[in-house]
């Protein structure tokens, strides 16, 4: 017997069982990988921060049940786009090349700009939690681009919203609009305003232009030219910051008018900025309160604390939101297909969400209606679902 032979046919099986059973493993225990491509630093980092941690809350919540996919652990992979479009092209080729299944953000038009070539080139399907800007979910031709989608309502459907609320429910009969002439958001959600505003008998008896692409806004002058003149609601379409600069400024000049704006303006720093005494009478869009009896709602409230030790504002929930449905869409896909993911996503009814339970529409679009929150002294007053579908 030649124990030579045996000894050397032994230790191939040997070998080969250890390669096969090491890649086997491997093979278990590889991640699924959802990336993340936020403003982590710059102007926005307010937005790109708490969206962030939304995703990592996901990410932990999925984790903690057992993972997806028969047990596979759930990676969350966040980059920094620095506030700027070129870092978020930067960071999509990043996270395509990491192999994630999935990305979630950027926060804004033009950093998603930036983004949607390359994932549509890499069909990868991208979710954006807070991206409002009009026709981001489709091609030149108004064609849905298969693998964008977005948990957020769009610019037109919060300016239609507030020019229906400011008609309908505070019963105002003429508006001035003040503009940021440095922002295309605040330039169209004023375009839309005005034509619902107009739609139910309203009439603008002023618009008026400020810059707000300085860290601090001076609107007094503009302001100054509203004083005496007759009129019931101020639409102020602009990001936390600026507003609340010129809330502040416009409460000091007298001014005591709703001032109505769009969800830019869901922030602590507009309170900081503007003065808990001066947030009376203001209101505006938004997609997520966290005054809300909705059992879920209150579990996120809990968990994010815990996960944070800091309450969630609406960028949060947006971004857990977002993580969520890319999560939901790999498990009833049934695999990391980053294909039959899309598509699963795009089948998506009945989402149960934080900030509301929808589906997406022919366009990608949440179907689900807006909510008007009213401040009074720096806090929530009363929240207000408004569909204007």
């Amino acid at each position: 017997m030649n124990f030579k032979r045996i000894s050397q046919a032994i230790l191939t099986i040997v070998l080969s069982l250890t390669v096969f059973v090491t890649s086997a493993t491997a093979v278990f225990a590889e991640t699924i990988k959802i990336g993340g491509n936020y403003e982590l630093s710059g102007d926005l980092a307010s937005y790109g921060s708490s969206m962030a941690k939304g995703l990592e809350l996901a990410v932990k919540e999925a984790n903690d049940n057992g993972g997806i996919l028969d047990g596979q652990d759930v990676e969350a992979v966040i980059y920094d786009n620095k506030s700027d479009t070129t870092e978020s092209l930067s960071v999509t080729q990043r996270l395509i090349s990491d192999g994630v299944v999935g990305i979630v953000g950027p926060s804004t038009t033009a950093n998603a700009e930036a983004e949607i070539p390359a994932v549509m080139e890499a069909n990868i399907p991208t979710v954006f939690p807070a991206v409002t800007g009009e026709g981001i979910t489709e091609d030149k031709d108004g064609k849905v681009l298969d693998y964008i989608f977005r948990v957020c309502f769009s610019n037109d459907y919060q300016g239609t919203v507030a020019g229906l609320f400011s008609a309908e429910n505070l019963k105002a009969k003429k508006a001035v609009v003040l503009i940021d002439q440095s922002s295309d958001y605040s330039q169209g959600l004023a375009d839309t305003f005005i034509a619902e505003f107009e739609k139910h008998g309203g009439e603008i008896v002023g618009q008026e232009f400020f810059d707000g692409s300085e860290s601090q806004v001076d609107a007094t002058a503009v302001l100054g030219n509203l004083l005496g003149q007759d009129f019931d609601v101020i639409y102020l379409p602009t990001y936390y910051v600026q507003a609340g600069q010129v809330i502040k400024q416009a409460r000091e000049a007298g001014l005591e008018q709703a001032v109505v704006g769009p969800d830019g303006f869901a922030s602590d720093i507009l309170i900081e900025q503007a003065g808990a005494e001066n947030t009376n009478n203001v209101f505006y869009t938004t997609h997520f309160t966290d005054v809300s009896d909705e059992p879920v709602v209150k579990d996120f409230l809990k968990a994010f604390e815990d996960l944070h030790g800091e309450k969630p504002d609406t960028f949060a929930a947006l971004g857990y939101d977002a993580a969520r449905v890319v999560i939901q869409a790999v498990e009833e896909a049934g695999t990391s297909d980053t294909k039959k993911v899309a598509e699963a996503i795009a089948s998506m009814k009945g989402f149960e969400g934080v900030t509301g339970t929808f589906g997406f529409d022919e366009l990608h679009n949440p179907t689900k209606p807006a909510l008007m929150i009213e401040l009074a002294d720096g806090k929530i007053k009363e929240t207000l679902a408004i569909d204007a579908n």
